[in-house]
Order: C-alpha cells, then sequence, then structure tokens
C-alpha cells in the first residue's frame, strides 16, 4: 500500500464522525499489545487554547535535557504526516504505512478516522522507543481517544468558550470534560491560557481526581525566559511547559526556548515568499474568540496593523472573532479554505462588517491573499487552521497531501 492509498483508506472512516468515549480505543489498544504503555513518560496536555504551543514547548524543553521525544497533535496543517513526529521530524511514510497495517488488521477500520489516526500515532511511537512523548488532546478530555493513556504528568492549558455543542454549554461544563485528562496521583498542571473563572474548576476537578495540582500564577510568568514565540498568550503556555518538564523531575534548559517554532501560530514569513511588495505575512490559526484575543493582543505588542485574510468554520463564533481581531487590523478580506464546513465568503464578510470593518470578499486564498497585496501592507491570515495550512502550501511550498483527509467536523 501506498500513502496515497492509505489516505484514500482513512477517508471514509469521516463518515462516522466524531464519537466521544474510550472503549473502542481500549479494545484495539490491548488487541495491538497496548502500545500506549510503550510511549516512556507521557505529557498529555488539554485546554481550548495553546495546547500546540504547549506541546512544541515541552517537546523542546524535553530534548534539550537529552531525552528522546515524540509528539501526537491535531489536527495537521497540510501534511497528515505533521501529527506524528519523533525526534522533531515528521514519521516517515514508510513508518506510518506499516503501523496503519498494524492498526487496520486489529479491526481499525471500524474505528472513527481520529482514533484511527490516534493508534497509527501511539503504534509507531511505541516502536520508536522514546523517553517523552507530548500528547495532545484531540477534543475536550474526558472521552477523548487520547485519554486511555496513563500520564506522567497532565496539563490543562486554560479554558474557555468552544464546540459548546458536544463539551456543554457552560464554561463549568467544559472545564469539567477537559479536566477529566487529570489522573490519580499524578501531577495536574493547570495553565493560565484561558479564563480566570474557570481556574476554581479546574482546581476542584483535579482535586477530585486524586491529583497533585499546580496552578500557573504571575510569579510563574514573570519567572519565563525568553522564548521565541510571540505574544503574552505565549509566556503564559511556555510557564505550564516549564512546570511540567519540571513535574517529569527533568532539568529545565532555557535556551530550548528561545528557538523552539510552531508553524501556523503567529509565524512570520518574509521575502521571497511574501507577495511582491508585502516584506511580511503572518500565519495565526486563532479560531475562536479567546484566541483572536491573544491574537489582537500579540499585534498591538509588535505594534503591527496588517490586512486580513480570513476564513472561519461555519460553526464558530464568528461575531466574537470579528469583535476581538477588527479593532487591530486595517481592512478584512472574507475567503474560504478548500473544505465543505467553511464558512461562505460573502456571508462572512457581511459578519465582519458588522463589527464595523472595511471588508470584501474573495472566493479561494489565492485570489484573497492577491487582493490583500495591493494594500501594500502586512498580511495577516488567520481564523482556522485549515487556512492557514493552505497559506503554507501556497507560500511556502510546505509537504502537502496528494489527497485532503482532515478530520470531519464536531456537531
Amino acid at each position: 500500500m501506498t500513502y496515497a492509498e492509505l489516505l484514500a483508506q482513512l477517508l471514509p472512516a469521516r463518515r462516522f464522525g466524531v464519537v466521544l468515549g474510550l472503549e473502542r480505543m481500549r479494545a484495539i489498544l490491548d488487541r495491538l499489545g497496548a502500545p500506549d504503555r510503550r510511549l516512556g513518560a507521557i505529557v498529555h496536555v488539554g485546554g481550548t487554547n495553546g495546547k500546540g504551543s504547549t506541546v512544541a514547548m515541552i517537546a523542546a524543553l524535553a530534548a534539550a535535557a537529552g531525552q528522546r521525544g515524540a509528539t501526537y497533535t491535531s489536527p495537521h496543517l497540510s501534511c497528515l504526516r505533521e501529527r506524528i513526529m519523533i525526534d522533531g521530524a515528521m514519521i516517515s511514510e514508510g513508518a506510518m504505512l506499516a503501523a496503519a497495517d498494524r492498526v487496520r488488521s486489529a479491526g481499525g477500520d471500524e474505528l472513527t478516522f481520529f482514533e484511527q489516526v490516534t493508534a497509527i500515532g501511539m503504534v509507531a511511537i511505541a516502536g520508536a522507543h522514546v523517553d517523552v512523548t507530548v500528547l495532545e488532546v484531540g477534543l475536550g478530555g474526558r472521552l477523548d481517544a487520547t485519554n486511555v493513556v496513563d500520564p506522567a504528568v497532565a496539563v490543562v492549558t486554560g479554558v474557555a468558550m468552544d464546540h459548546e455543542a458536544i463539551l456543554g454549554d457552560t464554561l463549568a461544563k467544559i472545564a469539567a470534560e477537559k479536566a477529566g485528562i487529570y489522573k490519580p496521583g499524578r501531577p495536574a498542571i493547570i495553565g493560565a491560557s484561558g479564563l480566570a473563572e474557570a481556574v476554581p474548576g479546574l482546581v476542584a476537578q483535579a482535586h477530585a481526581a486524586g491529583a497533585s495540582v499546580t496552578v500557573i500564577d504571575d510569579a510563574a510568568i514573570a519567572a519565563v525566559p525568553p522564548i521565541a514565540l510571540p505574544g503574552a498568550h505565549q509566556r503564559r503556555n511556555a510557564a505550564a511547559a516549564i512546570a511540567a518538564i519540571q513535574a517529569l523531575g527533568l532539568p529545565v534548559v532555557a535556551p530550548a526556548l528561545a528557538t523552539v517554532r510552531h508553524p501556523g501560530r503567529f509565524e512570520v514569513i518574509g521575502p521571497p515568499a511574501t507577495p511582491r511588495g508585502v516584506d511580511r505575512v503572518i500565519l495565526d490559526g486563532a479560531h475562536n474568540p479567546h484566541g483572536a484575543q491573544a491574537l489582537a493582543e500579540a499585534l498591538r505588542q509588535r505594534g503591527e496593523r496588517p490586512v486580513l485574510v480570513v476564513a472561519v468554520s461555519a460553526d464558530k463564533d464568528v461575531a466574537g472573532i470579528a469583535a476581538a481581531l477588527v479593532p487591530v487590523v486595517r481592512a478584512v478580506i472574507a475567503t474560504r479554505f478548500q473544505q465543505d464546513r467553511a464558512m461562505d465568503p460573502e456571508a462572512l464578510a457581511a459578519l465582519f462588517a458588522r463589527s464595523g470593518a472595511s471588508t470584501t470578499s474573495e472566493p479561494s486564498l489565492r485570489e484573497a491573499v492577491t487582493a490583500a497585496a495591493a494594500y501594500r501592507a502586512p498580511i495577516l491570515i488567520a481564523g482556522s487552521l485549515f487556512l492557514v495550512g493552505e497559506a503554507r502550501t501556497l507560500l511556502l511550498g510546505a509537504p502537502t497531501d496528494p489527497m485532503l483527509v482532515t478530520d470531519p467536523p464536531a456537531r
């Protein structure tokens, strides 16, 4: 089987949608010889925003401390193999195919798309014999497919409103789902990258689980050394990453944070990858109001006032995203990413216009970037990680799958 054939076989699993629960994962992992118990020391990372950046910083700190490491994250930007990184590199097609063959032989075809990819990731990482695996929650926490693991440390970066239809319509309900990754007798890190009013609930849930609790506070954030990722929100994420490394008993090699990269999160691209007359393009996957507020804060700190190229999934709080971003951009060009969950550009433009933005629409990212370049100003591409993935392919020639295979919408 080729890699393209694997993608074609995974695609039909999207029909199952998002199905929360641990029974299917536990059953197939047991049939596979429990690879989830051979991932080294596991750091499980959940939360509404900041998960990916926190994972990247934990992985960098672990590597600097001399540990062989792996990460499992989602979603991917342009290549499914991005989700499984071993020693800082995307898994090879051969290694992914071998792991996928084992999962399929164990009955993987009956799993959802995310469950299959998670099982493939665990099989592949177990075979790499790493010291530390940093595992990102897909959706929620308590019933997420990744929550079959017994982590050495669990981190919830913070909680804000998102995926209310699945996780609950109040902050307390969402926090309870996120806190479901905390385990008895294990360290529980409670980050500061969410709403402050959610923290007491997370603390109570962690204590109820029998976990030992560390809450990231202003002192921990102030103690963060220089980091490469811009924005005050990334210092909050870095504080949680440092606490996780300390909970593992590893030394904190601070210079590692000064070079860590996380594609698609305030990623600044310069010439020659930018359109003619544009000296920089900023890519950021902010896709909910809280993430958009963090992005706006980072723009203000840097004195940036770019033209915004935006696309948003139809189930998102567009009004909240617009309210955060419109005050810090000079114009808005609404577009879409090439998936059926994307909001219609004209409808998206109308919603941004209600927030007072000078707004137009274009049917595709390429056309939107061309229109934005006419302003001869920095361009911000944001609103969806799917859009950011397309932008990295368009501007950087990033590794891109031969067919589009992504998680189904969470409804």
